[in-house]
């Protein structure tokens, strides 16, 4: 099925899109399909198993807690993230839950298992969910896969193999399967990338639909930004005791005002991305653009773009996300965005590519400057491991994501000052991301088992 651009923008819950959002998604499908089975009311019991990186990093990243508030009932846009440990607490505690808020089960520590040493056939981010009834008869069993930015599916399909730049037929109006194809219809039709983004997407809802969810996740993005600068808990939870910067380093730079510094847009970029990966870091809302570990990206990038630019209002803020959104579905669907698949040339890679191609849009930039800008980004975070200190999403996570946004911008300038013309084209960046994470060792790609998740204490 066709991806649409609000598929790649989800509002979510920290501290990770394929470790926390998509357990918790995984839940709720898997009460569903009990539902479905007719087996909701005769089910006593639940057990969660973790498989592969759910289970090395999910400590850090909250995999458990996020399963158990799945079972619940919570979902990652709605769930009161004030509460939500106080709520996994209640459960272990009383040794029981109300299974989505309604039916009485047990459940217990023995009844959430982390397979350190285990994975499951088809990708590193497996779970498990069982279901028992009062008897002790097991009714029901089922796989779920994590494949980053939240996506959840129950079977890993083959991925086919193409040439790069080959049609495989359009589904929709204005379907593009990659870069190639984007630019043809660009070329063939007279429109810039977010206009032709947009008539594609006005094939899943009316325009005025896909305008106002745009907006607010742009305001959601502004509500992370600024609770991520007006926070007053000083340490990051999780036992690193990494200090939030971005609330004194927000106090400093209004304090300051303008400076005439050539580089003080760079501090506000910075702000911007660090405070979102605080508040992803601390469980807050965020939006995951396209995974929770990259999430401050895209959001500095359009922070900076409407602080800065003149051509900055609510039209060219929707053509910025739907640039983006566009970049984003080529690297989900020709490759991945997943962490545990590829490592943090997926995630950081990929979001930094997004922003790149979407301000070049957004400043004037030609479809060719924005493919030129998009590819940019990705091939300069080409081989990025995701080395995760304590399997928490916080370092090198974080200033990742402010060194990554700065890039985004350089790569929109340099590609403006071109001609659209390029050596290396978007689509073999992308290819070559995703052979080089099938090729990179499993202590890089979000396991915590190498890098700097173990090299740390010796510095």
């Amino acid at each position: 099925m066709a991806l649409s651009v609000l598929d790649l923008f989800s509002i979510g819950i920290g501290p990770s899109s394929s470790h926390t959002v998509g357990p918790m998604r995984a839940a709720t499908r898997f009460i569903a399909d009990l539902d479905e089975a007719g087996l909701f009311e005769r089910t006593a019991r639940v057990r969660v198993e973790l498989f592969g990186s759910l289970a090395l990093t999910g400590k850090g990243h909250g995999s458990d807690k996020a399963s158990i508030l799945g079972l619940l009932g919570h979902r990652p846009e709605n769930v009161d993230t004030e509460c939500a440990d106080d709520m996994v607490t209640e459960v272990y505690a009383q040794q029981k839950m109300l299974l989505d808020g309604r039916h009485e089960i047990a459940f217990g520590p023995d009844d959430l298992l982390m397979h350190l040493d285990k994975t499951l056939p088809g990708h590193p981010n497996g779970m498990r969910f069982t279901a028992w009834d009062a008897e002790g008869n097991d009714m029901a069993s089922k796989d779920y896969f994590s494949i980053g930015g939240g996506f959840v599916v129950d079977h890993i399909a083959v991925r086919e193999d193409r040439q790069v730049g080959d049609a495989v037929g359009n589904q929709i109006p204005y379907d593009f399967s990659n870069a190639v194809e984007l630019i043809k219809l660009c070329d063939e039709t007279g429109l810039r990338v977010g206009d032709l983004v947009m008539r594609r997407e006005n094939q899943f809802r009316p325009e005025s639909e896909t305008r106002a969810a745009l907006l607010k996740i742009w305001q959601v993005m502004q509500d992370c930004v600024t609770a991520g600068c007006t926070s007053e808990q000083f340490t990051l939870p999780g036992g690193l005791e990494v200090p939030r910067r971005a609330p004194k380093l927000f106090r400093e730079l209004n304090e300051q005002g303008r400076t005439g510094d050539p580089l003080e847009a760079t501090d506000w970029v910075n702000l911007y991305a660090l405070a979102v990966n605080e508040e992803n870091a601390a469980g807050g809302r965020m939006v995951t653009a396209p995974t929770n570990g990259a999430a401050g990206i895209i959001p500095a990038v359009l922070h900076y773009f409407v602080k800065f630019s003149p051509k900055a209002n609510d039209d060219t803020i929707v053509d910025f996300l739907l640039t983006a959104g566009a970049i984003g579905i080529l690297f989900k669907t020709n490759a991945s965005i997943s962490g545990a698949e590829v490592g943090c040339q997926g995630e950081v890679g990929s979001a930094c590519s997004m922003a790149a191609g979407a301000l070049c849009e957004v400043l004037g930039g030609t479809p060719r400057q924005v493919e030129n800008a998009a590819e940019i980004g990705i091939e300069h975070n080409l081989g990025l491991t995701c080395d995760p200190i304590s399997g928490l999403v916080q370092v090198p996570c974080i200033e990742r994501n402010a060194i990554a946004a700065n890039k985004a911008i350089n790569a929109a300038r340099i590609a403006l000052r071109g001609d659209g013309g390029h050596l290396v084209s978007l689509d073999a960046a992308i290819l070559t991301m995703r052979t080089t994470g099938a090729d990179m060792r499993s202590e890089y790609k979000e396991t915590s088992t190498g890098g700097l998740a173990v090299n740390y204490t010796l510095c």
